[in-house]
């Protein structure tokens, strides 16, 4: 499987924020995912019980968007996330994953981003100057 690139995002901030990044790496052809690591919001009441009841997944389509809900014994394994659910993504953006995913990605004002790595660097640049680092096996590490 090809590497996905982790980036954490602080807990208070919604995946609207990130638009303008979703976006850029759109238009490079790259595929961007969100992963919420502090548990699930709203779930639609039919998949709630089916998963409840034994059902292995439930699965609710609607017009713009899919919801899964799968049964799971034990804590979430970010690997088996990633393999189950963000193949092909070259980005995913955590929240609520504190000490799982150490390289941060922020927002700055003027549409300028920020990324602290788990070694204490920090990019700056517009989103697309940032996401043409992710074409390195290790983009915010060392330059090596």
């Amino acid at each position: 499987m090809k590497r996905i690139h982790l980036l954490a995002v602080a807990d208070g901030e919604g995946a609207e924020t990130f638009r303008p990044w979703f976006a850029a790496l759109a238009g490079r052809g790259l595929r961007c995912g969100w992963l919420d690591y502090r548990g699930a919001g709203s779930i639609p009441l039919g998949l709630e019980e089916a998963a409840q009841a034994g059902a292995v997944r439930a699965v609710d389509v609607a017009e713009q968007r899919t919801v899964v809900v799968k049964a799971r014994k034990g804590p979430a394994v970010l690997e088996d996330l990633l393999r189950e659910h963000f193949r092909g993504c070259a980005a995913v953006l955590v929240r609520g994953a504190e000490g799982r995913v150490q390289d941060r990605l922020e927002a700055l004002p003027e549409g300028r981003w920020r990324v602290r790595s788990a070694a204490g660097r920090i990019f700056e640049g517009s989103a697309e100057e940032l996401i043409g680092r992710l074409s390195r096996p290790r983009p915010w590490g060392s330059e090596e």
